[in-house]
């Protein structure tokens, strides 16, 4: 579990093919697979199999309207959602009997190189919806609320991914070497514990990332209120009466 990553396949001598990598392929074939199990027969009164799954989306569509407001979560909502199922997947891999224990077999997440991944994905996704939001908004950020901001707020914006990705590997990674390490004390009793924790662990860590993702594209796509005129104010005073 605290071993690097070891390569597994070179394909063409471009992609390493990692016990990381494999796990995540497995991960996105089972997803895909459900995925299409649930939408090929859907009916009106869902089975239970059916039930199930749009329990879960129910559950994360009303955790990201409570950030973003219900508008905006469903304008976003198919990113953020993918990124929280590949989290919380990759996450309770790593508790699957063998898996960290062989360099085959690797949790993702237990892993810098697919984190960092994860944070540049974030990363340019909030910039392009920051964008979509229109240029002179997009570049009107950095200079809010004073010009001599923009050094301090563009370092922010770096910083974003960064610490995303570094919160996630650090948890996700010390867990797991805790777990190792108690096994190699106490091979009954401690580990078990562990895991029992971290099937809650496991959970927050794929919440905090998801959460912060969603408070960020919050902050990147707010758009400002423009102050009312006098006159306006008093047409409206007038109105109202």
């Amino acid at each position: 579990m605290g071993q690097n990553s070891e390569v597994i396949i070179s394909i063409f001598g471009i992609l390493d093919v990692t016990g990381e990598v494999i796990v995540m392929w497995c991960i996105l074939a089972i997803v895909a697979l459900l995925s299409w199990l649930v939408t090929r027969n859907l009916k009106e009164r869902p089975s239970k199999f059916q039930n199930v799954f749009e329990y879960a989306i129910e559950y994360l569509d009303n955790f990201f309207s409570g950030i973003l407001g219900t508008k905006k979560a469903r304008k976003h909502f198919t990113f953020l959602a993918s990124l929280f199922i590949f989290i919380i997947a990759s996450n309770y891999s790593g508790l699957i009997p063998g898996v960290g224990l062989t360099p085959y077999l690797k949790a993702p997440t237990a892993s810098l190189s697919v984190t960092a991944g994860l944070g540049i994905v974030a990363f340019s996704f909030l910039q392009i919806a920051s964008l979509k939001m229109g240029a002179k908004h997009y570049f009107k950020r950095f200079i809010t609320p004073a010009a001599f901001m923009l050094p301090i707020l563009i370092l922010d914006e770096i910083i974003k991914p960064v610490s995303l990705a570094l919160r996630l590997y650090g948890n996700v990674f010390g867990e797991e070497t805790v777990t190792h390490e108690l096994y190699s004390l106490l091979p009954i009793g401690a580990p078990i514990i562990m895991m029992a924790l971290s099937l809650l662990f496991c959970a927050i860590q794929a919440v905090v990332f998801t959460m912060l993702v969603s408070i960020y594209l919050d902050e990147a796509t707010e758009l400002e209120e423009i102050p009312l005129k006098p006159k306006k104010i008093k047409k409206l005073k007038k109105s109202a009466k």
